[in-house]
Parts: C-alpha cells; sequence; structure tokens
C-alpha cells in the first residue's frame, strides 16, 4: 500500500481483516514512526510499528506515560480524574492496585484451576459440537472465557450473557452493530466521564456495587472480595471510583482479549488445514502452538501512550504531550523479529510476540490465565475434530483498538 493511503484513524480500514496488515507493512518499511492525523476533537499521534521501537516505548514509563490515557480519546484532567483506571496509572499507585489481585493470576493459582476449565471446556465443546453447525464465537470463544471470568469473581453463570453484552458494547463504542453510543457522536458528549464513553458503564458499575455490598467485610477470595477487603500496599485506600474503574476493566479485560484470541486461532486453523493436521498428529505441540496463536490473532491492535518531555524516537522528534501509539499488531509481524511473519506455523520457535506487552509494568496480568485458557481449549477440541469448514461470513469489529470478530460460523464432522 502507498504511504500515502496509510490511515490508522479510519477505522473503516479495520473491517476487512487485510488492509490493517498492509499499512503496518508499509509504515514498518517506510517510516516506523509516522505522524498520523486525525480528525476533531482528536489531534494525531505518532504510530509506532516495530517491534524495538514498541518495545522501548512499552517498557520506559517514566518518558511515555499511561497517566493521559491509552486510548486515542483525548481527555481532560477533570475526565482523567473520574475515568482513571488501573490502565491509566504509573509508578508507585500502578504497583498498589496491581497487587491487590496480582497474587489471583500467580502459577500456583491459575494451575490449580486446570481440572475446572478442563471440565469447563468439555462442557463447552460438547453442548456446541452437537450442533453440528453453529456460530464459533457464540458457542466456544465468548462463552468458554465468560464462564471463567465469572467463577474468579464468584457469580452466577446466568448473569454470563448479560456480562458478554457489556463488554460488546463497551470495547466496541465504534461500532454500530454494538454501541449504544458511538465514540466522538454528539450523543456521547452525554458521557464523557464514563469509560469509554459507553453508559454501558453505568450498569456495570451497579452491578459491581452490589457485589462489593454482599463481599465487603467476608473472607471470599474471589476478585471482587480482593478488592473491597484488601489494603494497597501504598497505604491509600481503593475509593469508591477505584472499585468501580477496576472492576469494570476486570469484567471487558477477562472475556474480550481471550475470546478474539480464540476466535482468530479457529479461524487460522481453518485457512491452513495443514497446520491443525500437524495438531492432530502431534498434539504435543500445542502448548508452544498457543504462542503462534497468540502472536497471529493479536487481539488488542494498539495501547497509546503519552510523550513527558521531547524526546528521539526512530529517527522522529517526538515533542512533549504528542500521543505516542504502540501498534503491537504490527510489531507481531515484524520480518526483523520473525521469520515469514506472513506465514501462520504452529512450530514457530523463539516467538517473542508482543500481544501482552513488552518488558512494560503494564505487562497483562492475565497473559498466564489467558494462555491456559488457549491451551486447554484446543487441547479438548482438536482431537475431536475429523473435519471444520466455514459455513458463512466472518464479520469484524469495526474497531482500530480491538482485533474482533463478530461470528465465525462453522460446520464440525466429530472423529
Amino acid at each position: 500500500m502507498p504511504l500515502a493511503d496509510v490511515n490508522l484513524a479510519d477505522l473503516d480500514n479495520f473491517t476487512d481483516g487485510i488492509t490493517p496488515w498492509r499499512m503496518f507493512h508499509t509504515l514498518r518499511h517506510e517510516d516506523p514512526v509516522h505522524w498520523q492525523p486525525e480528525e476533531a476533537p482528536n489531534s494525531g499521534f505518532w504510530a509506532v510499528t516495530r517491534h524495538a521501537d514498541i518495545a522501548r516505548v512499552d517498557r520506559d514509563a517514566e518518558t511515555f506515560t499511561s497517566t493521559k490515557f491509552v486510548n486515542l480519546e483525548e481527555v481532560d484532567d477533570d475526565q482523567i480524574k473520574k475515568r482513571a483506571s488501573i490502565l491509566e496509572l504509573d509508578g508507585v499507585r500502578h504497583r498498589a492496585l496491581r497487587s491487590l489481585i496480582q497474587r489471583q493470576f500467580g502459577a500456583g493459582v491459575i494451575n490449580s484451576y486446570a481440572d475446572f476449565l478442563r471440565g469447563l471446556t468439555a462442557t463447552t465443546l460438547d453442548k456446541a459440537l452437537a450442533k453440528g453447525t453453529f456460530d464459533f464465537v457464540k458457542e466456544v470463544s465468548a462463552d468458554f472465557p465468560i464462564n471463567v471470568l465469572a467463577r474468579l469473581l464468584d457469580v452466577p453463570p446466568d448473569d454470563n450473557q448479560q456480562l458478554i453484552d457489556w463488554g460488546n458494547r463497551i470495547i466496541g463504542n465504534t461500532d454500530p452493530d454494538y454501541a449504544d453510543v458511538l465514540l466522538h457522536s454528539e450523543e456521547s458528549e452525554k458521557y464523557r466521564d464514563l469509560p469509554f464513553r459507553s453508559p454501558a458503564s453505568l450498569e456495570v458499575f451497579a452491578y459491581g456495587r452490589e457485589l462489593a455490598r454482599q463481599r465487603r467485610g467476608g473472607e471470599g477470595t474471589d476478585l471482587v472480595s480482593r478488592l473491597v477487603n484488601g489494603s494497597p500496599r501504598d497505604g491509600v485506600p481503593l475509593s469508591a471510583q477505584d472499585f468501580d474503574n477496576y472492576f469494570l476493566l476486570l469484567v471487558v479485560a477477562g472475556n474480550e482479549t481471550t475470546r478474539h484470541t480464540i476466535t482468530h486461532s479457529m479461524l487460522a486453523l481453518l485457512q491452513h488445514p495443514e497446520q491443525l493436521a500437524r495438531l492432530q498428529e502431534d498434539p504435543s505441540l500445542i502448548p508452544a502452538a498457543v504462542e503462534e496463536f497468540l502472536r497471529w490473532a493479536s487481539p488488542v491492535y494498539h495501547f497509546r501512550r503519552t510523550a513527558t518531555r521531547d524526546v528521539e524516537l526512530g529517527g522522529k522528534r517526538v515533542r512533549e504531550g504528542d500521543k505516542v501509539v504502540m501498534w503491537f499488531a504490527s510489531g507481531n509481524r515484524d520480518e526483523e523479529v520473525f521469520g515469514n511473519p506472513y506465514d501462520f506455523d504452529v512450530t514457530r520457535q523463539n516467538n517473542d510476540h508482543v500481544t501482552f506487552g513488552k518488558g512494560s509494568p503494564h505487562l497483562c496480568l492475565g497473559n498466564l490465565l489467558a494462555r491456559t485458557e488457549i491451551r486447554i481449549m484446543f487441547e479438548e477440541l482438536i482431537p475431536r475434530l475429523a473435519g471444520i469448514r466455514l459455513a458463512g461470513d466472518v464479520p469484524r469489529v469495526r474497531s482500530n483498538f480491538v482485533n474482533g470478530i463478530k461470528r465465525l460460523p462453522v460446520e464440525v464432522t466429530l472423529a
């Protein structure tokens, strides 16, 4: 794609599953730190597309801060005070809030979930595969992670569909099929102080507050109990607003990214049947293949930082206050790091992808849980398949933030 045709701010470029990768390829080769203009009210950003530069930005929180927000939306100081979650904090406070639940995502706890996850996976697959033809997103890749989240939050499975709907409406705030109010529409000004400018956030807040009321002062070990009864290491108690934003982040992040990774991975195996055959012939390849699934899927296109000082990056002069956007998806196709990056290869070794971040204090808290969920899902699914084929169109979420697939209709033959 000619450099002049690249526009990472045009959301319609992210609906065909092809154009984003063409744009990233051009940028890595011709302008790896590229100034991307935006329409008002936004003011443009530096698009960072090479693996090494992404890692540099992600590691240096002093120069590239998260405190001015991590999405492309530009917010004022009042909005920051009301909307900041753990994602929009750096330094001591970020570490203090992260530590409240960090142990729940450590190896000891996650490994103890293995039997539960395998049983849950089997139940999910039994129900879906019995239908023969079904939407893989609805029946498998959305259903499974939300059941895991329900367990972590200790909420009834009957609430699962509501949790999924909230995630769709909040993260899909630029897609007419999902959003209650489209980001940057005139109506969205009414909701400017809510996360993602989504009125669904109010519903998530109300749900979380009721859980907090029930768990406060108790001895539960679920994530809500940890938040309301824990003491941050910096000695500053968790405010009601802190809890609201933390809980909302758990609801969204606990479902969306794993769901889209599982979906993209299944689509890739459909499109590369020789790779599916390799995993069927040798299931011991699946744990390493998970890293290729994560690289290939790149479920989050980007995260933003803001320069705290003038700095040179990739030969460009970045000014204090400029938005600097790490395009993780592009980093995951960088030819300097990955041989034949456009090949989907389940035997790929030394897979240094940046799907969860790279050397960052903001490294995805749930990365081990996500890896475990994905591994168990495909360990259980692949041996059951004698055949699988696409049974319809694969529409994508209109977003340059989440690399999402709305539906994946499939027809299966059981082994």
